[in-house]
């Protein structure tokens, strides 16, 4: 896994599956609407055959659903028992992660931790709450990786994804910002319950 910020060159089909997670975490595409090959096809400007990639890619993550003769469609809302159990889970791999990574981190690991916070704190300047969503998700993402590889983020990633479909938790800029800092300034501190705390109070 290559994690890059700033300017970063990424193809067609990462870019249109990029778009259609802002849409499904956005609520612009809706629980259980359809997508249709040749709509999306139009829509982006490139053949079926990219776009039947990517939705069979957004199927892998959680987001959408397949089904014989009904064809694919953004997944359902998860139920608040459903909800409660990703949580738990999340939590177990987050800390899990956090517990493999002890004092390995490097200073540019902190420098793109650090890039994350500013994405975040400026989205929110802008309004732009898909974008918080999705700084949120690199910011875990990259904790996640450190802490377990492609393996764990595999097996993480689209329990977060599913959580995001319905998520409402949504802190003030300073809280928000301030939540993920702590996990930061713990691991810097070398405190591994100083930052498995901070991460159990971000994670709700």
């Amino acid at each position: 896994m290559t994690i890059m910020f700033g300017n970063k060159i990424i193809s067609v089909k990462d870019q249109i599956a990029d778009q259609i997670r802002s849409d499904i975490i956005s609520g612009t595409l809706e629980p259980n609407e359809r997508l249709s090959e040749q709509s999306l096809s139009e829509r982006f400007g490139v053949s079926r055959g990219p776009i039947r990639e990517v939705l069979l890619q957004l199927t892998k993550e959680g987001l959408l659903v397949s089904k014989s003769n009904c064809g694919v469609s953004v997944n359902s809302a998860l139920n608040t028992g459903m909800q409660e159990l990703m949580i738990d889970i999340r939590r177990k791999i987050e800390l899990h992660a956090l517990s493999n990574i002890k004092n390995t981190l490097t200073e540019e690991d902190f420098g793109h931790f650090d890039e994350i916070l500013e994405r975040i704190q400026e989205a929110f300047v802008k309004e732009d709450f898909t974008e918080v969503t999705k700084a949120d998700i690199d910011f875990h993402r990259l904790l996640v990786y450190k802490g377990g590889g492609q393996e764990l983020v595999n097996l993480w990633y689209p329990i977060v994804l599913r959580m995001r479909m319905n998520y409402k938790r949504l802190s003030s800029p300073k809280d928000c910002v301030e939540e993920h800092k702590a996990i930061v300034d713990a691991l810097k501190e070398k405190s591994l319950a100083k930052a498995k705390k901070c991460l159990l109070g971000n994670i709700k």
